[in-house]
């Protein structure tokens, strides 16, 4: 699936990884569909790369927000053949803490961000791609989703953030298998520690410690990175039904 002259939707496209796919997708001449809740900052998105982006201010977890920046997207740029989910929140806290256990509501809220809104973004732009022509190697379509290391190796307090990244994880086979009747190709990115508005608010001492733990290089990924990796696997036919990890060989210590 090439880039240029194609639609990609991304979630959380106003920062961190979702912002770099943006850019990075209009810079190889794709159209991109940004949603996210940011307001402000998807005004002057729009306004910095011109008409190649559409900003649609979207809450993942809504049907109708998602159908209609579908919907719009569709409208403007004439077809979609991509999405990529990065929207996301972190969420940390211990099981039983200093003021008891874990907040119910918390976790409920990270599992429905994380994973249940990507599950329905992905489910909704499977519906629209399905329909779609599909090009000379008989793709419709490509959905990759943001996993996490931390699907594999949580760390304390991340309870409700591994168990929603892991969800992302463990259902890309099946959907995968799913899709592959339409030509929808489906592939998660499992990232280390990306030096992202989310970990930039971590202590100091958190974010060298999360430093060390990279094997080689010794640093917080750049969001670029992602960007540029997202583009390989839209790009290679042969990827598909994977979670690949993009973290430096980062495992992840319990804290």
């Amino acid at each position: 699936m090439r880039i240029a002259g194609n639609t990609f939707l991304v979630t959380g496209g106003c920062s961190g990884l979702g912002e770099a796919c943006v850019r990075r997708f209009v810079e190889q001449g794709g159209n991109v569909i940004a949603c996210d809740i940011n307001d402000a900052v998807g005004g002057t998105l729009m306004d910095d790369l011109g008409p190649q982006v559409l900003f649609i201010r979207t809450d993942v977890t809504s049907t109708e927000q998602v159908e209609s920046a579908i919907a719009a997207g569709v409208k403007t740029f004439g077809g979609l053949q991509g999405v990529v989910n990065c929207a996301g929140i972190l969420g940390a806290s211990r099981v039983v803490g200093r003021d008891g256990p874990h907040n119910l509501e918390l976790f409920a809220r990270v599992i429905q961000i994380n994973l249940i809104g990507t599950f329905n973004v992905l489910r909704l732009a499977a519906q629209a791609m399905s329909t779609s022509e599909p090009n000379e190697q008989g793709e419709r379509g490509v959905i990759v989703n943001t996993a996490s290391v931390s699907a594999f190796e949580g760390q304390l307090g991340q309870a409700a953030y591994a168990a929603s990244k892991g969800g992302v994880a463990s259902m890309t086979l099946p959907i995968a298998r799913e899709l592959a009747q339409f030509g929808i190709r489906v592939v998660s990115i499992a990232p280390g520690v990306f030096n992202t508005t989310m970990i930039a608010t971590a202590p100091q001492a958190i974010q060298e410690s999360l430093n060390a733990q990279t094997v080689f290089p010794t640093r917080l990924g750049d969001p670029a990175e992602f960007a540029a990796f997202a583009q390989h696997i839209i790009e290679n036919p042969m990827l598909n039904g994977a979670v690949l990890r993009l973290d430096g060989a980062m495992r992840l210590q319990a804290k």
